[in-house]
């Protein structure tokens, strides 16, 4: 994923089918947001604060796609949900995006591991056993 590839989290961007034409009466069809993007963002509002699931967690939620299928979702359409909640299972923070991503982290508690000296800028990463979320209690949609 590139940086100029995930949304910001300024909110969904202007071609954001979920925010824009998917509400909008009328829209047109080939600007409806994919069903399986649809789920995959369902899942990242779930997850509740300080707490991660890893693209392949979301995939294996679903029954469906894989790991990369999720992260291209959010590198799609990912600004108008918490992106930072779905996560690389090395829990090393999404290049490009890590100081954007460790704010959000620290702001809710996530739990973090200190970079070691060789990580460049000596960035924090995910504390991905501490923080993962199994989806507990949350079973509809759930396949």
């Amino acid at each position: 994923m590139s940086q100029e590839s995930l949304p910001s989290d300024a909110g969904p961007r202007a071609g954001d089918a979920r925010a824009g034409a998917a509400s909008a009466e009328g829209a047109r069809a080939e600007d409806a947001l994919p069903e399986y993007a649809e789920r995959v963002l369902e899942v990242a509002e779930l997850i509740p604060p300080g707490r991660v699931m890893t693209y392949g967690d979301v995939a294996e939620w679903l029954g469906e796609g894989g790991p990369r299928q999720v992260g291209r979702v959010m590198a799609l359409y990912g600004g108008a949900v918490p992106w930072w909640r779905v996560v690389r299972a090395d829990g090393v923070l999404l290049p490009g995006h890590e100081l954007r991503a460790l704010a959000h982290y620290r702001a809710e508690g996530t739990p973090l591991r200190e970079g070691s000296r060789a990580a460049e800028g000596h960035v924090p990463r995910l504390d991905v056993r501490r923080a993962r979320w199994d989806g507990g209690g949350h079973t509809e949609g759930h396949t």
